[in-house]
């Protein structure tokens, strides 16, 4: 089951996630190399790759070969925190901004809802939670920490914002300084609560 649930997320993450490129490739109203360092600047994209390379890499992965970067304790906790921030964010902030149809509706689900969900739900079942320390949430926090500097940085120097809330062009420094607190909040409180209820049912089953 659980190598069947591996192939299902890395070929659905994998679908998604070319789909995108392709439909982004088609509409876009940049030049070609521009268009693909934006591609590369959604979180939403950028963790959905994570997240086909972790199951693709436990898919062909054995046991034996358990040491890998993907299966250091931690790391679908890790994941699984930054997967659901891309499903909370587009619920609460990004859904209502616009409607895609017919395909693009498609990926979107999958890249948004779908696959945050079903990576949850993996997280629950497999993950070896007698193995997740509290001292592990600072090292999960750096992924989004590069990232925000990262979209800061090219940012100010090329005024594209993959998402409105840190358009610092339109919103100032003020807010985007709160919608910052905000954002890295979510993340704090996730990765305590995933921790937490780690724990909580590792205890359990002690």
């Amino acid at each position: 089951m659980k190598r069947t649930f591996n192939l299902l997320l890395a070929l659905l993450g994998w679908f998604a996630i070319i789909d995108q490129f392709l439909l982004m490739l088609e509409n876009r109203t940049t030049s070609v190399p521009e268009m693909i360092i934006r591609f590369f600047s959604f979180f939403t994209i950028l963790t959905n790759i994570i997240v086909a390379f972790y199951f693709t890499n436990q898919f062909f992965t054995s046991k034996k070969t358990s040491e890998s970067l993907f299966n250091k304790a931690g790391s679908l906790t890790a994941i699984t925190i930054y997967i659901t921030v891309v499903g909370l964010v587009y619920q609460i902030a990004l859904r209502h901004l616009w409607k895609p149809t017919g395909l693009q509706r498609i990926i979107d689900e999958l890249l948004h809802t779908v696959i945050p969900t079903l990576v949850i739900i993996y997280w629950f079942f497999y993950e070896q939670k007698l193995k997740l320390k509290w001292k592990m949430i600072p090292k999960f926090l750096l992924y989004p920490l590069f990232y925000l500097g990262y979209i800061l940085l090219r940012g100010k120097f090329s005024d594209f914002y993959p998402y409105p809330f840190i358009n610092v062009t339109e919103l100032g420094w003020p807010q985007i300084g709160i919608n910052i607190l905000v954002l890295f909040s979510v993340f704090l409180i996730l990765s305590i609560l995933f921790v937490g209820i780690g724990k909580l049912v590792s205890k359990n089953k002690t």
